[in-house]
C-alpha cells in the first residue's frame, strides 16, 4: 500500500482579494502564515518519506511547514501546478462574468467543458493530475507520500480518485485552504480514498472558507 497525503496550500493573497491566481505566483497572507502554523502541528507526528510540491510558492511554502518537524526531500515537480486560467488571470471574480460570460458559464455549470482563452481546458487538468500522481505513486511505492497542490487540480484528483468522470467534477466539493485528503493505493494504482478535504485543524479564525459563501452554492467560485 502507498499513501499521498494531499494538501491544499495555505491562504494567498488572491484568495482574500478574490481574484483569479492560477498560474500566477501570489504570496501568502498573513492568516496564510497562522494556517501554515496550524497545518505543521497537524502533520508533526504524521508519516512522511517523501514531499512533492507544485512551483508556485503558495504550495512551496505549505510542503516547507509539512516539513518542519523532519527532514525529508521536498522535490518540485511542474505537474502539480494550479490549472492555467489563460485570459482569466489576474482579473477578479466579480469582473469575471462580465468579460468571460461564456466561459464562466462553463466554469459554473458545466467545468468539465471548461478551456479559458489561452489557458488549460479542464479535462487536460484531470488527466494531468491523475498522470503526475501515478509517476510519483510509482517512484515511491511502499511509502507515505506528501504532495502540495491547489483547489482546482485537487478537485480534479479526486474526481477521478472517487471513480468519477470528468463530467461529474460538479460532485466533488472544494476544499478550504490546507485541507488535508489522504488516498491509498495498491499495486495495480487502484485508490481508496480515506479523507477528503479536511481542514479540521483551522479554527473558524483562521479559515478561508468561513469568510466566504461562494463554496456553498454554484456562485462566483475562487479556485487555486
Amino acid at each position: 500500500m502507498t499513501r499521498v497525503i494531499l494538501i491544499r496550500h495555505c491562504e494567498a493573497e488572491g484568495n482574500i482579494k478574490r481574484v483569479f491566481q492560477g498560474h500566477t505566483d501570489a504570496q501568502i497572507s498573513n492568516n496564510g502564515k497562522k494556517q501554515l502554523d496550524l497545518l505543521r502541528l497537524r502533520c508533526r507526528n504524521m508519516p512522511i518519506d517523501v514531499i512533492y510540491s507544485s512551483p508556485l510558492t503558495r504550495a512551496y511554502q505549505t510542503a516547507e511547514a509539512v516539513n518542519s518537524f523532519r527532514n525529508v526531500t521536498v522535490h518540485i515537480h511542474e505537474d502539480l501546478i494550479e490549472i492555467n486560467g489563460g485570459d482569466w488571470e489576474g482579473h477578479y471574480w466579480s469582473d469575471i462574468p462580465i468579460l468571460f460570460p461564456e466561459d464562466y458559464m462553463s466554469w459554473v455549470h458545466f467545468p468539465s467543458n471548461f478551456a479559458p482563452q489561452n489557458g488549460e481546458p479542464m479535462h487536460h487538468v484531470y488527466t494531468r493530475m491523475k498522470n503526475v500522481v501515478h509517476e510519483i505513486v510509482q517512484k515511491h511505492k511502499g511509502q507515505q507520500i506528501c504532495i502540495t497542490s491547489h483547489g482546482c487540480a485537487i478537485r480534479n484528483f479526486l474526481c477521478w480518485a472517487m471513480g468519477k468522470s470528468i463530467e461529474q467534477l460538479s460532485d466533488v466539493d472544494w476544499c478550504d485552504n490546507t485541507a488535508i485528503s489522504i488516498i491509498d493505493f495498491d499495486d495495480d494504482f487502484r485508490p481508496t480514498v480515506v479523507l477528503a478535504n479536511d481542514a479540521s485543524h483551522l479554527s473558524e479564525e483562521t479559515s478561508t472558507f468561513s469568510k466566504q459563501t461562494w463554496w456553498k452554492s454554484e456562485g462566483r467560485p475562487n479556485m487555486e
